[in-house]
């Protein structure tokens, strides 16, 4: 993980999201002392920024769906060091992804998810932390849903794959919550398939900018990509940072 950060300035990306699994998480150098000491000197030696955080150890084992009250005081613990440990690295976003083993399957883990997060406002307001939702709703539910958290802590991750998978329309993601999203995801899937490179799926993206144009969109443009069939990541990253590049310039 180390090397990246000398590769990402290489091909002049300066900012990195971080991802956390659930499988060594706490041997994971953002929450040991030693690896924040070490990730803070390689964003200064290489100019990065580490803004946002995805939490995919949320989607593996989602404290919103567990019932066993001991195991769900450890995921909530789990939460809180996640977040002092990136409020300690600047980082001021973490996405929770309710999609996948994650995904909303009834009203008692929607509750669940609304009453765990909602009492943690004061917390997460102290750190400074914005939590977002990567969600699989419809957006008409999505926009339900959002509206229910308030807007200066939470808001939606969004994620153009994962929207063109779901065959969802921009346009009307963009009318029903384009106000909430306050980081964005950018890959390509097939309708109903994987991650594919980008334009050899089914997401609209020159429609999908000129809808982050008209809500004056100023987050991150994460790059969630295909990874190279040939191994040559670099090579694949320069390619598609054009690509999206020449799509913010777009007009």
């Amino acid at each position: 993980w180390n090397k990246e950060f000398k590769i990402a300035s290489k091909i002049n990306i300066h900012k990195m999201e971080w991802t956390l699994d659930y499988e060594d998480l706490k041997v994971n150098p953002l929450l040991k002392s030693s690896g924040q000491q070490e990730i803070n000197k390689l964003k200064k030696e290489y100019g990065i920024k580490i803004p946002s955080l995805t939490g995919d150890c949320f989607m593996q084992k989602p404290f919103w769906k567990e019932t066993n009250k001991l195991v769900l005081k450890d995921l909530l613990n789990d939460l809180k060091d996640i977040c002092i440990a990136s409020n300690k690295m600047g980082i001021k976003i973490i996405v929770i992804p309710i999609v996948d083993n994650g995904a909303i399957e009834n009203k008692t883990q929607k509750n669940n998810l609304l009453s765990l997060l909602l009492s943690s406002v004061d917390f997460f307001r102290k750190l400074n932390l914005m939590i977002l939702f990567e969600c699989d709703f419809e957006p008409k539910e999505t926009s339900c849903f959002i509206s229910q958290f308030p807007e200066d802590v939470f808001g939606i991750n969004y994620d153009t794959g994962n929207s063109a998978s779901l065959g969802y329309c921009c346009d009307e993601e963009f009318k029903e919550y384009g106000d909430r999203i306050k980081n964005v995801h950018i890959k390509d899937r097939l309708k109903g398939g994987s991650t594919v490179e980008l334009t050899r799926g089914d997401a609209d993206f020159k429609k999908i900018f000129k809808n982050l144009r008209s809500i004056n969109y100023k987050g991150n443009l994460i790059m969630q990509t295909a990874r190279a069939k040939d191994g040559d990541h670099e090579k694949a990253l320069i390619k598609y940072k054009h690509m999206i590049e020449n799509w913010i310039g777009e007009r």
